[in-house]
């Protein structure tokens, strides 16, 4: 059976550096439950399952309505696993049970910042420009070709043929938000998410992103977070 949309949220149990990260508590709630709300109310998929190892995620899952029709295996869960090792295995598993899927987003389990509208947003630029994949970036907030590096305990230019350049005149570089992608499936599938063209870029504001990976980053998170209510609170 051919369906349109996965959406598939990765959430195995361990985490060493914020224990339980994927299930504590953001602003009221387990972060994870606003990945699963804003997949749940955009209105694309068809399903919304929850790829885990870890028995509590998936009641805490299944309570915030997304789906875990099977648990993660060990060797998707372990340290060395990639992002692309589980979703190939979800794609296998349910191809198992007889479900394909001609779109999926891949969605994290600590992004509050997505949100049902850049779902939608990214979907219809996949469709729009026949594309492999959609992914959220953000620009540096300083030119990344002005670096500079600690050697022999002084600091150098990496790029010293830089150095004098004014900020305006270097090219606008973006790095990954780490929040979501939206891909045709059976092209992920043939490059196993190796995508040869590469990705179509949603530009998302600075203020909108934030690496979670120690308690003070999960404040920030916070902070921003508030800020986009805020914000969306406003344009309302």
């Amino acid at each position: 059976m051919l369906l349109s949309a996965v959406a598939i949220i990765t959430a195995r149990g361990g985490s060493k550096r914020i224990p339980g990260k994927n299930k504590k508590e953001f602003l009221g709630k387990p972060i994870i439950c606003y990945s699963i709300e804003a997949a749940l109310t955009c209105g694309l998929f068809d399903e919304v399952m929850v790829s885990t190892d870890d028995e509590e995620i998936a009641d805490i899952a299944a309570d915030a309505g997304a789906s875990v029709p099977f648990m993660r295996s060990g060797a998707a869960s372990d340290d060395y696993a990639t992002t692309d090792d589980v979703l190939l295995e979800v794609l296998e598993e349910y191809e198992k049970r007889g479900k394909t899927f001609e779109y999926m987003a891949c969605i994290y389990p600590t992004a509050p910042f997505v949100t049902s509208e850049k779902l939608k947003s990214a979907y219809q630029i996949l469709k729009r420009d026949n594309a492999s994949g959609v992914m959220p970036v953000v620009s540096f907030s300083f030119p990344p070709q002005r670096g500079m590096a600690i050697r022999d305990g002084r600091l150098e230019y990496c790029y010293p043929e830089n150095a004098q350049k004014r900020s305006q005149d270097l090219e606008t570089m973006y790095h990954d938000c780490g929040q979501f992608y939206f891909y045709n499936t059976e092209k992920y599938r043939a490059c196993k998410g190796d995508l040869k063209e590469g990705y179509v870029p949603i530009v998302v504001p600075e203020t909108q992103v934030q690496d979670i990976d120690n308690l003070s980053d999960w404040k920030l998170a916070e902070i921003k977070y508030r800020m986009m209510e805020d914000e969306n609170g406003k344009e309302n």
